[in-house]
């Protein structure tokens, strides 16, 4: 038995070949429809810097370190430079995020003063300072003793005004990070 190879018609080749070529410029027109340009591809302008908020930390003490769980409290020492203008705040709030790397032990540190005007000591060249200690108990969020090993803080300040809805945040400092080696 001999095996013959179908013949197609001149008609049917003819309507392939056109369907060959519509499906390469298809693919063809997609290409230059999904794959960006370069030349029309926007370039980011450049920014300038954010200005330092007038809301600073200005030192930042830890002690004792190195740090034992079983050796008492751990302190964090911040002296907190207020703007000359409190623009209604009346909460001076302090916080650091104590986490270690794995992020399984994490503990939220935070202490709230009120800023009432009498308190804020007053100088007419420079802007009002204000001590601030916060104590970590060497404890994590599920009250266990925190594992020996390095642990990442993060230190911030914020002034909050009263709102219909509670406190609200009128201005953040810049954070301070670091690490604290625990034993």
């Amino acid at each position: 038995m001999l095996l013959s190879t179908p013949v197609i018609s001149k008609p049917r080749r003819a309507a392939v070949a056109r369907y060959r070529l519509d499906a390469w410029l298809f693919l063809f027109l997609m290409l230059l429809v999904f794959v960006p340009v370069h030349a029309e591809a926007k370039a980011k302008s450049p920014r300038p810097p954010r200005p330092e908020p007038d809301l600073k930390i200005l030192e930042f003490k830890i002690s004792p370190t190195p740090y034992s769980a079983t050796s008492g409290p751990l302190e964090f020492s911040v002296l907190v430079q207020l703007p000359k203008d409190l623009d209604g705040a009346t909460l001076l709030e302090v916080s650091s995020l104590v986490t270690s790397p794995s992020k399984t032990s994490i503990r939220f540190l935070s202490t709230r003063k009120s800023l009432d005007a009498h308190e804020i000591p007053a100088s007419t060249t420079d802007l009002p300072r204000l001590p601030i200690v916060l104590s970590w108990d060497g404890m994590d969020h599920k009250k266990a003793p925190a594992g020996a090993g390095l642990y990442h803080y993060e230190m911030r300040a914020k002034l909050l005004a009263n709102g219909e809805k509670g406190p609200r945040t009128l201005m953040v400092s810049w954070p301070k990070r670091g690490t604290i080696e625990v034993k």
